[in-house]
């Protein structure tokens, strides 16, 4: 503890850049993509503040142009994992102690390193290799990793602060100690900001960890582990390794000091680690905790009162920014049939305005998926549905893939609720709209609530208060994120923290003080100045 009880700098959400044309970070960050796109980079696995080369790499290449390599990453063996799990303990002995002043005063620091000198570098990192738009990258890779650091640091504090009463004869304090152990950081490729945020929230209230990036998320993953090390992060604290991702894993779980996982990816994938957790419980020395953000199908509901063209926009910007690629992207939508063609005719118009291709060229609002994988599967879903009686494609239906993963912002119409693509994550430019009868609006709340396994983000539009009231309480578990005439994406660290419970997650809600809890165990320390010295108590008299 240092010398006195400090208040930390009130943190502010970071001002998201416009990089209108002639703009000087416009002008910077095209230089820097350039420069980037130029050259190649080679990724070591990095372990107790030292680089490690293997013997086996990987490319890492544009998904908006595949053909060009931006470089390679270096792939872990058991070994390798073992030994940053040993060099995260070792570095644990002096973190885990450090006043905790000092720790906030290094992840503050990256904050400002990101605002400042490497603003353009981890944007264009995230462009290149995530094909994010500039936009899309400026409000996640900057403005988003940013707010993280800067009200995580805030949180911390608020939590130390919490304390028990005490009396004139014993005084009551809580300690909030690190994890007894390491914590296992999975991120995924489509947030920046989130690669950085689940090792650096542990890492901030103490503990050491081994963090495993996205093999699509690389690239500006290198980025953020060069701003952690320049910010002051001490080795061992937290390390990068890539490579197999169940060997990885399974050499993480087998441990008996593995304390925690910090994780947003698959449904499936978080499910099957949670599993083996299960299993090697009697291995572990404490209950691991268990953090993680995984699927959805999100949802918008439009009344018959609502205003079709705020609707349209919410479908617009909510299911194709980023390509659909948001856990929290709207992908099902249930809009009253007697506002539908209105809403048709605005969501068209939005559409046929669209601009694709690389996000070097700044009026391009749709670039490509991320991997081939990825491409393949939306396709597939695409042809079906052209096949399909019960469904009919209004707009979109293309894809190619002969130079970036490009598929067109696709929107299907069913008579269907429960059609496939009602009801299965894609993650990708792909919406399905239900149209329903006015007087079905109850029956689709009813509809909206019970269809698929998630429950991350959703969204309703009405001008009827009595009607939004009644699909907040009839939504109530739909969605742990609930936007009321808004789309259901955007969340901002300070003002909606994020998370959904059924399928999609534990909610632990990352960007407030709620996901901070979850990386410390809390010691009870009371201190008697007068200890009794008789063991008879007045009834007994």
């Amino acid at each position: 503890m240092g010398k006195g009880f400090f208040e930390v700098p009130v943190p502010v959400n970071e001002p998201v850049k416009d990089y209108a044309p002639g703009s000087p970070e416009r002008a910077e960050v095209s230089k820097t993509y350039k420069q980037m796109y130029n050259s190649t980079v080679e990724v070591p696995l990095y372990i107790n503040g030292k680089d490690v080369k293997t013997k086996d790499t990987a490319t890492m290449s544009c998904p908006h142009d595949h053909q060009h390599v931006l470089g390679s990453y270096h792939k872990a063996e058991k070994k390798h994992v073992d030994e940053a799990i040993e060099t995260a303990l070792e570095a644990r002995k002096k973190w885990s102690q450090m006043p905790w002043e000092q720790r906030a005063g290094i992840f503050l620091r990256a904050a400002e390193l990101i605002a400042g000198p490497y603003r353009a570098k981890i944007n264009a990192a995230t462009m290149l290799a995530q094909s994010k738009n500039i936009y899309q990258a400026e409000i996640d890779a900057a403005c988003e990793l940013i707010d993280f650091l800067r009200f995580n640091v805030q949180y911390m504090t608020e939590i130390y602060a919490e304390q028990p009463a005490s009396t004139s004869g014993a005084w009551n304090r809580l300690e909030y100690r690190p994890l007894e152990g390491f914590v296992y950081a999975i991120t995924p490729f489509n947030f920046t900001a989130i690669a950085g945020n689940l090792p650096a929230s542990a890492a901030l209230m103490g503990n050491v960890v081994v963090w495993k990036p996205s093999d699509s998320q690389v690239y500006s993953a290198k980025v953020i582990l060069d701003i952690f090390e320049e910010a002051g992060v001490p080795p061992g604290v937290i390390n990068m390794v890539m490579g197999d991702p169940v060997m990885i894993t399974d050499t993480v779980l087998a441990s008996p000091d593995f304390s925690g996982i910090h994780f947003t990816g698959s449904t499936h994938v978080f499910k099957d680690i949670w599993q083996k957790i299960g299993t090697n419980i009697h291995n572990y020395k404490t209950y691991p905790r268990i953090v993680g953000e995984t699927g959805g199908k999100d949802f918008i509901v439009a009344h018959k009162t609502a205003n079709p063209q705020q609707v349209a926009t919410a479908i617009a910007r909510g299911a194709f920014e980023f390509q659909g690629q948001k856990c929290s992207a709207a992908s099902r939508c249930y809009i009253s049939k007697s506002i539908w063609k209105d809403v048709e005719k605005f969501l068209l118009a939005d559409m046929n305005s669209f601009k694709m291709g690389s996000p070097e060229q700044m009026e391009n609002f749709i670039t490509a998926v991320i991997h081939e994988g990825s491409f393949d599967k939306l396709a597939s879903f695409i042809d079906q549905a052209k096949k399909d009686k019960k469904a009919s494609i209004i707009a979109g239906g293309g894809y190619d893939k002969s130079k970036g993963y490009f598929i067109e912002p696709t929107v299907i119409v069913t008579e269907d609720p429960n059609y496939t693509t009602m009801c299965t994550e894609l993650f990708g430019p792909v919406v399905t709209i239900y149209v329903y009868d006015d007087k079905d609006w109850e029956k689709t709340l009813q509809l909206v609530d019970e269809t698929g396994e998630y429950a991350l983000t959703g969204a309703v539009f009405s001008e009827d208060r009595y009607e939004l009231e009644n699909a907040v309480r009839a939504l109530e578990n739909a969605a742990g994120n609930f936007y009321i005439n808004d789309k259901p994406t955007g969340a901002v660290v300070g003002q909606q923290p994020f998370g959904g419970a059924r399928a999609s997650g534990t909610n632990d809600k990352a960007g407030s003080k709620l996901n901070l809890y979850r990386w410390i165990s809390p010691r009870m320390i009371k201190e008697t100045f007068v200890t009794p010295t008789d063991y008879k108590y007045p009834f007994l008299g």
